[in-house]
């Protein structure tokens, strides 16, 4: 996709703040729109393309923030110019690198969690469902990264092969584990 093909939503959002009031609205509203990658443009100013993949999540905040008896202001909006366009794009992806680095230091920490099993010789079935849970939860997360890094931020394609890796990685110590539990 290129700049000049994506629309996007601006999200102004005001919640009531103040020492008498619980600050779990404004928790709420803020983790759904870093969940659904919302790029944070100002205080209580946010964005995210315009596109079918986003609109779920735009929908909650704005249930969220009803909630929270806050106010939100939806616009549409373009770049005024390619250069406008450009930045906007260019911030969104940099919060996708970000996120991709995340994920693949924990590959790494679940490649070095096998690593640490093996050498022990701790083939047990509770230690590869605690494994396998772990490797769910990055096939989960791979997916939310995928459905809104829009644009191929850097770090998706090598995030690609280090899931891939680390399923192979569990599927030769479940090997490991049967052998070690059957005595093969």
């Amino acid at each position: 996709m290129t700049p000049d093909t994506v629309s996007w939503l601006v999200l102004v959002v005001k919640l009531p703040s103040g020492p008498t009031i619980p600050s779990r609205h404004r928790v709420a509203v803020w983790r759904e729109l870093r969940r659904i990658g919302a790029l944070a443009l100002s205080q209580g100013t946010w964005a995210v393309p315009d596109v079918p993949g986003f609109a779920a999540g735009v929908t909650r905040v704005v249930e969220l923030v009803d909630r929270g008896e806050g106010e939100i202001v939806t616009l549409s909006a373009n770049g005024r110019d390619d250069t406008d366009s450009s930045r906007l794009e260019a911030m969104f992806n940099a919060e996708r690198a970000e996120e991709w680095g995340e994920f693949l230091a924990d590959c790494g920490k679940f490649d070095t969690e096998i690593d640490k099993e093996i050498a022990k010789n701790k083939l047990t079935m509770a230690e590869l469902e605690e494994e396998e849970h772990s490797l769910e939860r990055l096939r989960r997360w791979h997916r939310d990264l995928k459905a809104r890094d829009l644009f191929g931020a850097d770090g998706a394609v090598r995030a690609d092969r280090q899931l891939e890796h680390c399923t192979e990685r569990l599927a030769e110590y479940t090997e490991r584990v049967f052998a070690a539990l059957h005595q093969l």
